[in-house]
């Protein structure tokens, strides 16, 4: 293992948004290309467009870094065209990187989508259920690219960027520690006039409902919206399956309009929702052709759903069946790499203007004040585990008293990462959490 790759295994990076795959063995391998997902796929969200303005010398010296590292003849940072100051702190600096270049991307979604990213930078198409790195790129977050930097002068991973929006009083893109509750996150965008409110943690389309906002910020928290308890987005994420699945049955006109727009489809994958949707009515797709592990291949990105006339949800009939075929111990069948794109993919792309006003949130898209905030919290919650992969082990007990940045679980696996405390304080260790207080504040 390179000495790069050392210091971000021991810095704790994995992405910061979505899964939260371990950067350390992300990077640990040859590729054509690195690619910087600067899209902000999700409506509303503020960070990475805020990030790249603000801190585009740390991320563009990383990237570079990280160019070297896998052995590329190139880094693209992918972002959209309408984030124009970051855009152009980008161009004043990208002379002095003859291996790294700007691609602008539509302001459509989900354009922040990895193999969106891949085919419209390189044109090439990741196959059936694979990964960027099988057609010779590595796919990395802005926000991983800044924690990487700091890594590189020996700084671990122990705050979080994240945006708080919706029904607060004063949106915000926050710096703050790891571990602080959603509760304290929300204060610090004014906190919500709403007597009743439900929180989304992450973007509004792929984003889930939070049963507590007293639960803990982790590595791959990217924002929160804050909305009326009885607003439709919140409707229709907590529609349950087996209503979804009734609604399938009897509303379901079978048109096709959920497969005409979804991303994977247009690529040139074997995804038909519209014929999935099939199988509630009539058991069956209706194609012989077609196998129902095609499910495998959804993306889960939410759109088929507002394309849909009868507001049903192929992407959530797509989930359910996905866990019934694991239980069954049935596998994605679909692997083929010799694909292209839908001719009239260009045409189809949703604009991400007109997703807001589908989701009626048109009034809550709004900038947002950019606040860093590292005193003032008494306490922070650390998991032993914040990412796909598996648990990290403790090195520190019980009253034992820790410094910001000093290792509170160890990495003792390929896919563990280490923690690290985000505050100074004294330990107190739950189940597979640490819980930091500062002193003179414990209970």
């Amino acid at each position: 293992m390179s000495e790069f790759i050392e210091k971000i295994k021991s810095a704790g990076i994995v992405g910061a948004g979505g899964a939260g795959f371990p950067t350390h063995v992300k990077l640990d391998a040859q590729a054509e290309y690195v690619l910087v997902n600067g899209a902000e796929c999700e409506p509303l969200l503020r960070v990475d467009q805020i990030l790249m303005a603000k801190e585009t010398d740390k991320i563009l010296k990383a990237l570079d870094r990280c160019v070297e590292e896998v052995g590329a003849k190139e880094g693209v940072i992918a972002l959209k065209e309408k984030y124009t100051e970051a855009i152009e702190e980008i161009k004043k600096r990208l002379p002095v990187y003859p291996k790294l270049r700007i691609h602008l991307l539509k302001n459509v979604y989900p354009a922040g989508d990895e193999q969106y990213i891949v085919e419209d930078v390189t044109k090439r198409i990741v196959p059936e259920g694979g990964i960027p790195l099988m057609v010779g790129c590595i796919v990395i977050n802005v926000e991983t690219l800044l924690n990487i930097s700091h890594a590189l002068e020996d700084k671990p991973l122990t705050e979080k960027y994240l945006t708080i929006t919706g029904h607060v009083r004063k949106p915000t893109t926050l710096k703050v520690p790891l571990g602080i509750s959603v509760r304290e996150a929300i204060e610090l965008a004014g906190g919500t006039d709403l007597e009743e409110f439900k929180v989304i943690d992450g973007g509004p389309m792929m984003g889930k409902i939070l049963y507590s906002i007293d639960i803990p910020i982790k590595k791959t928290s990217k924002g929160y919206i804050v909305l009326p308890k009885d607003h439709g987005l919140i409707t229709s994420k907590e529609k349950t399956i087996a209503t979804q699945l009734k609604e399938a049955k009897t509303s379901c006109c079978h048109c096709d309009l959920c497969t005409d727009v979804c991303p994977r489809y247009l690529l040139g994958h074997n995804l038909h929702p519209s014929k999935i949707m099939r199988i509630a009515s009539y058991g069956n797709m209706g194609d012989s052709h077609s196998r129902v592990d095609e499910v495998f291949l959804c993306c889960e990105c939410g759109l088929c759903e507002q394309a849909c006339i009868m507001n049903l949800q192929p992407w959530k009939v797509n989930i359910f069946l996905k866990a019934q075929l694991t239980q069954q111990g049935i596998k994605n069948t679909n692997h083929r790499a010799e694909l292209e794109t839908h001719p009239f993919k260009e045409y189809r792309e949703f604009p991400a203007k007109k997703l807001v006003y589908r989701l009626d949130l048109q009034d809550y898209d709004r900038d947002t004040e950019w606040v860093e905030k590292k005193d003032g919290f008494s306490q922070v919650i650390i998991g032993n585990k914040q990412h796909i992969g598996v648990p990290s082990n403790p090195v520190v007990e019980d009253g034992d008293h820790v410094q910001k940045g000093d290792l509170l679980f160890e990495a003792q696996d390929k896919m563990a990462v280490n923690m690290h405390a985000s505050i100074e304080g004294r330990v107190k260790i739950h189940q597979n959490k640490v819980i930091i207080t500062r002193q003179g504040e414990e209970d």
